[in-house]
């Protein structure tokens, strides 16, 4: 009897550390593992104690960190199959609405509030304040949506009779959520954009004569 007193003693006291430590793990795989450790020793514990009440809320306490220790190893291994070449029609176009726009249409200017993302089909436009263009495939308006002011940083204009294909914001901000592929699209997207952006800049003359 003492024996086994002891020895559920010993995986509680394990069970404890163990859980103690799940709470001080900064990543979220080792904090899940820790806390299934935790878990099994409990169980253990509460077994040899005939402690049915206690095993049963460390099982379901269990089976909720498996199940969340998967989720988290699919959302991983979604962010590693996606890369810059994977097609964004695959993923935006099939929650995307088509609207189309006759030349000369201001699709949006700069300082308006960005509740809407645009991908062209067909046509193209013109940023004044950039002094660029784009054709079909590109995505625009993403910026202003992920900013922290939430507007506008340039105005576009149809330069051609334009189609497109818009999403409002909410429904961005939910598939983003959803879809770890379509977050890790747009950030690689705009990092890209911003890159572009410093490349066209001239250099402070401070920082060209180094």
């Amino acid at each position: 009897m003492t024996t086994e007193y002891e020895l559920a003693l010993a995986f509680g006291a394990i069970g404890a550390l163990l859980m103690v430590i799940s709470n001080l793990m900064k990543q979220m795989v080792a904090l899940r593992l820790f806390a299934l450790g935790a878990n099994s020793l409990f169980i253990v514990q509460a077994t040899l104690e005939q402690n049915w009440i206690f095993c049963g809320l460390q099982t379901a306490l269990l089976l909720i960190n498996v199940y969340r220790l998967w989720t988290l190893r699919q959302l991983l291994l979604s962010l590693e199959q996606a890369n810059a070449d994977t097609s964004i029609k695959d993923w935006l176009l099939p929650q995307m609405k088509k609207k189309k726009f006759k030349a000369g249409t201001v699709l949006f200017r700069a300082g308006e509030p960005a509740k809407e993302l645009f991908y062209i089909q067909s046509g193209t436009i013109h940023s004044p304040e950039l002094a660029q263009s784009l054709g079909p495939g590109n995505l625009v308006g993403e910026v202003g949506m992920f900013s922290e002011d939430h507007t506008r940083a340039a105005t576009v204009i149809c330069e051609t009779d334009c189609v497109f294909y818009t999403m409002v914001d909410e429904a961005a901000f939910l598939l983003y959520v959803q879809n770890p592929q379509i977050g890790f699209y747009l950030m690689r997207l705009i990092i890209g954009q911003l890159r572009g952006e410093l490349q066209r800049r001239p250099l402070a003359p401070s920082l060209a004569s180094e």
